[in-house]
């Protein structure tokens, strides 16, 4: 989620289906956005490399990527809460989408390729009829440096508390550690 900016219920229920990890894109289905539209996620790196890390622990590429172990079902709003109090994250899922928002505003990013990272609508019905682009390749770059400032965080993090911070040992740790 941090990763993408995506909300939380387009993590919850992703499908193996809809990644082309060869590709670094995730494509989010039509019925499951909130604007009605295909949405296309490009991945980072770091989010590929957490895609593939999924596939390990469930042992196969179909279905949710992110399955309950004890269910196979999709893993709860709480569930989410739970992990990021348990890796220290001060966070809501839905705080990772503001973080990025407020990080686009702060480092000068149009405001139009933030909000279409965001996946958010154009209002305005004249200005929708003659954007067509979702900007996949000017997202490129954008979620990249969106990365690595996540990255830095948890670094500068770790450093500062003198400890070993559990988001910097997941974003460095096995197979994630290789994109570093």
């Amino acid at each position: 989620m941090a990763l993408t900016a995506t909300r939380p219920g387009e993590v919850r229920f992703a499908d193996w289906s809809e990644f082309d990890l060869d590709a670094s894109l995730w494509t989010i289905p039509a019925a499951r956005t909130k604007t009605a539209a295909d949405l296309r996620i490009p991945l980072p790196l770091r989010a590929v490399s957490v895609v593939r890390m999924a596939g390990t622990f469930t042992r196969r590429r179909t279905g949710l990527v992110f399955p309950s172990p004890a269910t196979g079902a999709a893993l709860s709003d709480n569930t989410w809460r739970k992990l990021l109090a348990d890796l220290g994250i001060n966070c809501t899922s839905h705080g990772f989408r503001s973080s990025f928002r407020s990080w686009c505003s702060d480092t000068g990013v149009p405001r139009d390729l933030a909000e279409m990272a965001l996946g958010h609508a154009v209002r305005d019905r004249t200005e929708a009829a003659y954007a067509r682009s979702d900007m996949l390749e000017r997202r490129r770059p954008l979620m990249d440096t969106w990365a690595d400032h996540i990255d830095r965080l948890a670094e500068t993090n770790a450093t500062r508390l003198g400890v070993d911070n559990s988001l910097y040992l997941v974003l460095h740790t096995g197979p994630l550690a290789e994109t570093r």
